[in-house]
Parts: C-alpha cells; structure tokens; sequence
C-alpha cells in the first residue's frame, strides 16, 4: 500500500475525484453492495439493507465531507465512513457465518473492503495533519 504524496491532500477542496484514493474506495463499496444481492429475500429489510447502507454511507460521507469548509468538517465526515466501512466488515462476516456468501466471495469482499478502510483512515491522518498545520 502506498502512502498519499506529501500534500497529496491538498486537492480535496475541489472536484469530487480529487480526492486521494476515491477511485478505489468507490468501487470497492460498490462492490459490497454488489456481494448483497446473493443474500435471501427475508434478509431485505435486515441485513442487505443495513449492509447497502453501510457501503453507501462511507463513499456518500466523504462526499459530504470534501465539500464542506475547513479540514475539521471533512475530518468529522471521514470519522464517520470509517465507522462505516467497519460497519460493512461486521455485515459482511455476519452474511458469511449464515451462510448467504461463500468463504471466497467473503474473502475477496473482505479484501477490498479492508482496503478501503486502510485509505480512508490514510486520508483521515493526512487531513488531521494538515488541520495542526494550520494557522
């Protein structure tokens, strides 16, 4: 895994795709959104549905986030898609030890999902870090 360049950050404030690491984050939520169709209909308003909107939350947060004024903001909205992103960890492992996904779908969407996380809490310190700098 690579690290975010120096200043990499910087960019945030402006168009959605400037943020580091979105190409990968989206779609690997994406994707567990994507796992959840597999998953039987009396799960619809359970766990696909609080799996889907934890996929959702954590993209559409750092959406909100990056949009919004000062680093402070964006920290609070990136605080919150982690929170998410662990969220869709826990739906996920539930799904899997009910048996609605294979150990292997389970497996790849634990890898992208880890991964996703692992960029987001990157970006979260990266902006933490620009916040102390500020005057």
């Amino acid at each position: 895994m690579t690290r975010p360049e120096r200043g990499a950050c910087r960019l945030v404030r402006g168009p959605l795709r400037a943020v580091p690491g979105l190409a990968i984050i989206l779609p690997a939520c994406s994707q567990g959104i994507l796992g959840t169709d597999a998953f039987p209909k009396h799960e619809l308003y359970g766990l696909t549905s609080q799996a889907r909107r934890a996929a959702f939350s954590v993209t559409l947060n750092i959406a909100e986030g990056s949009a919004k004024r000062g680093d402070g903001e964006f920290q609070r909205y990136l605080d919150i898609a982690i929170g998410s992103i662990t969220e869709l960890q826990v739906a996920l492992r539930l799904a899997r030890d009910r048996g609605y996904l294979s150990n292997h779908d389970w497996d790849v969407l634990e890898r992208l999902r880890n991964h996703a996380g692992a960029l987001t809490w990157l970006l979260y310190k990266a902006v933490s870090k620009r916040k102390r700098q500020e005057p």
